[in-house]
């Protein structure tokens, strides 16, 4: 049977863009559209529907609907309202309306204070406007989104420091479908933060239950706290990228085997769980026969973890494995290790 190709979606950025056209055809030509068309920085034109259209002759306004094709995406769904108001001033001002956020600390591309909308989105915006009115001519554009505070509490906003809302993101206009794009779009942006902060390490963590375990155990600012889930090779290069002095990463054993076996990606999916490798390394730590034998018969990381204790030789051995292969990847850089039980507690600090 053959795959079902994927389908493509558009970002929050492209959508405001349709809809601040939309909105401003109807203010120009008082008639109802079917759709409103825009440029998208990928290089090709893109048709949006547009609803909810009301017009007289100093206001209009109209939202599109957000596709976010195969996407799994929050934002899915969510309605991009334009409202365009004729002006005694000069130019296009841009404002967020409810459901927009804020920027509230720095490290973003956008500046502390200002509304949530990137710089590719706001200028997809600009020239949408500018299609359909003079730059000189006086106007006024809310954007906003109903649903926005609400959907934005499913995203990491609020710890990068956006409150209210979502943030309209993309730099080509597309979402392709089940991509990592989006994943380490976010890291990037919550490196930025959290280097902003300038206050100790940046904590990486594999999950949830090791994040929780780093909280409890490093009083830093919650900016600090960066959830790289599986993507460890390219959350290290970009700390290295950026040069951050210090870093400590939270994880539990079965994450840290994988790291220690020089593991990139530690999804199961990308990496097969090295029981081999630690018979290896037990036979290098002189584990007796009894020990040896108990290893062979484990069936899983969290069985040798739980079995041999934090204390052995042998889990030592994977703990310093994996310092030695994070430390190649971000020379220079302060490195820590945090091992977490399978409790959610710290069992372990190494350096």
């Amino acid at each position: 049977m053959a795959k079902r190709q994927l389908r493509s979606g558009f970002t929050t950025g492209a959508c405001a863009a349709a809809a601040a056209k939309g909105a401003a055809l109807l203010l120009r030509d008082a008639t109802p559209l079917a759709s409103a068309e825009i440029d998208l920085p990928a290089g090709f034109a893109a048709s949006f529907e547009l609803y909810g259209q009301m017009s007289t002759t100093e206001r209009a306004s109209c939202f599109v609907i957000k596709d976010a094709g195969d996407d799994p995406d929050v934002t899915n769904g969510i309605e991009l309202h334009a409202e365009v108001i004729k002006t005694d001033g000069a130019g296009l001002e841009i404002l967020a309306g409810a459901g927009i956020g804020q920027v509230t600390k720095p490290g973003l591309a956008v500046a502390v204070g200002l509304p949530a909308i990137n710089p590719v989105p706001r200028q997809m915006i600009v020239q949408a406007v500018a299609e359909v009115f003079p730059v000189t001519e006086g106007l006024q554009l809310t954007l906003s989104i109903p649903d926005g505070e609400r959907r934005a509490e499913k995203t990491l906003n609020a710890r990068l420091g956006i409150i209210g809302g979502l943030s309209l993101l993309g730099t080509t206009g597309v979402v392709k479908p089940i991509s990592h794009k989006a994943w380490t779009d976010t890291l990037e942006v919550a490196l930025d933060v959290a280097l902003a902060a300038g206050r100790g390490p940046v904590v990486l963590s594999t999950g949830r239950t090791s994040e929780a375990a780093a909280q409890h155990n490093f009083d830093l600012p919650e900016e600090c706290f960066v959830m790289m889930g599986d993507h460890l090779g390219y959350t290290l290069q970009a700390c290295h990228r950026k040069g951050l002095p210090a870093v400590a990463l939270s994880a539990q054993f079965a994450k840290l085997l994988k790291i220690a076996c020089g593991h990139p990606q530690t999804h199961v999916r990308h990496s097969q769980l090295d029981l081999g490798q630690l018979l290896i390394w037990a036979e290098e730590n002189d584990l007796d026969a009894v020990d040896r034998q108990k290893l062979e018969l484990a069936n899983t990381a969290r069985q040798v973890f739980e079995s041999f204790g934090v204390e052995s030789p042998l889990i030592e051995r994977v703990a310093k494995e994996a310092l030695l292969i994070c430390q190649q990847q971000i020379p220079g850089t302060e490195l820590s290790i945090l091992l977490v039980d399978y409790q959610g507690r710290l069992a372990k600090l190494y350096r």
